[in-house]
């Protein structure tokens, strides 16, 4: 199975790549995110180490049913080769209606046939009142139109 775009990557591709997997991970559907991971891909998540598909997909459903009401931009920090560096913040609520806002850098490695095959994800959690929050689009994919990290001078 191919996942393109392929290593060695560009700026463009890189954004590419990102996008993508803002997209898959937008949709909260642990399924589709897991197919952009290699069989026997391997995660650092915060503290939780993670190995192969299947421990993917469990996470991601535990992951979704605590963090609730999910967006999240990404955006390349820097890519060489076969790895990707991105930053990324997201916004959830928890079950009693507290919101936040969840920074981190995420650095991707892949394999030839542009399958993640590796991810490491430092990520911090700010609580932000439900006015301080900057996205609002509907659930799914974040609209072409919206502020990016940057724009958003986070």
């Amino acid at each position: 199975m191919s996942r393109p775009p392929l290593p060695p990557f560009t700026a463009e591709t890189a954004a590419q790549k990102a996008r993508l997997a803002e997209d898959a991970w937008n949709s909260r559907d642990p399924e589709r995110v897991s197919l952009a991971y290699t069989e026997d891909s391997i995660w650092r998540n915060r503290a939780e180490f993670i190995s192969g598909r299947g421990e993917i997909v469990d996470f991601l459903k535990r992951k979704w049913a605590r963090e609730l009401d999910y967006r999240l931009i990404k955006e390349v920090w820097t890519w060489n080769e076969n790895r990707i560096a991105v930053r990324f913040a997201y916004e959830w609520r928890d079950d009693s209606g507290h919101w936040f806002r969840s920074y981190g850098n995420e650095n991707w490695e892949f394999d030839d046939a542009g399958l993640m095959r590796r991810r490491v994800a430092s990520i911090n959690d700010l609580p932000i009142t439900e006015s301080e929050r900057k996205y609002h689009w509907p659930l799914g994919r974040r609209p072409d139109d919206h502020p990016s990290l940057s724009e958003l001078g986070l």
